[in-house]
């Protein structure tokens, strides 16, 4: 566990200090021994992870996605919620900002940018598609022309403030953009009842961050073996009878079984003493 804490940490500090480095000079002048040396790894650290720079471009393109947001009953909401989310990171996370300005730098001619915009255009049509099958579209929207325009339209609209203002007023833009946009492939209903506000963004970011601190696993007590979320269920006679029904016949103790291997193996690690 300890060791695959590490190599998620390295793998971090390694993107990092690309996206740093492809920000500061270009992907074209950017060099494998500069990332070397702002990420204070070795080489073999380095392409234990990533096996060229142009993996590492992908890697960072990657993290423009790597985010899981609470799901909504509205597919349009959670496109929304991924449009401002984004815009949000643009202001306060370096990585993200290093991997849109590299997906848009012109100057990388030797690198193929098509898989940053086709990673978010897949996302974009995956929601569309799920919001057209539970009758939220318009009859006549193409969910592959719309995801299209929607990441063209976010792209222009990220680059002006970006030029204007140094993205402080991308999520009002945002909100503008989508206020014209969804009025084209939205149900009315559907569309009196999204949430567009400035700060939807924020606030959909800090609720998934507490889901994900929220363990999905009980600590085992230090005087015994048994995890707490165990000894809780069997405390009391209704408890011991609840259990007890759970595990008649084998399909009720491989259940508990995987139940308390799950909870082991999900504990968590002493601190390492090194990255």
């Amino acid at each position: 566990m300890a060791r695959q804490e590490r190599a998620i940490r390295t793998r971090r500090t390694i993107l990092e200090a690309a996206a740093a480095v492809f920000d500061e000079r270009g992907y074209t002048s950017a060099t494998i021994g500069e990332i070397l040396d702002r990420a204070g790894v070795t080489k073999g650290a380095l392409y234990f992870h990533f096996g060229s720079k142009e993996e590492l471009a992908i890697g960072v393109f990657e993290e423009q996605l790597a985010i899981t947001l609470p799901p909504q009953a509205c597919k349009l909401q959670e496109l929304v919620d991924s449009g401002l989310a984004l815009a949000r990171r643009l202001r306060s996370e370096p990585l993200v900002r290093a991997s849109v300005g590299l997906a848009l730098d012109q100057g990388a001619m030797d690198l193929d940018r098509t898989p940053a915009f086709q990673m978010w255009i897949d996302q974009n049509v995956q929601r569309l598609g799920e919001a057209k099958a539970q009758g939220e579209l318009l009859p006549h929207v193409d969910v592959a022309d719309t995801a299209e325009l929607l990441v063209g339209s976010f792209s222009g609209v990220q680059l002006l403030s970006q030029l204007r203002c140094q993205r402080q007023d991308l999520e009002r833009r945002v909100v503008v953009m989508f206020e014209h946009f969804l009025p084209s492939i939205a149900v009315p209903a559907v569309l009196a009842r999204l949430d567009i506000s400035e700060d939807r963004g924020q606030r959909v970011l800090a609720q998934g961050r507490v889901e994900d601190r929220e363990p999905e696993r009980v600590p085992v007590e230090q005087r015994g073996t048994r995890p707490v979320a165990v000894r809780d269920q069997v405390a009391g006679p209704e408890g011991v009878a609840a259990v007890r029904d759970q595990v008649a016949g084998s399909e009720g103790v491989a259940a508990v079984r995987d139940q308390v291997a799950g909870q082991d193996e999900a504990l968590p690690a002493r601190a390492p003493s090194g990255a």
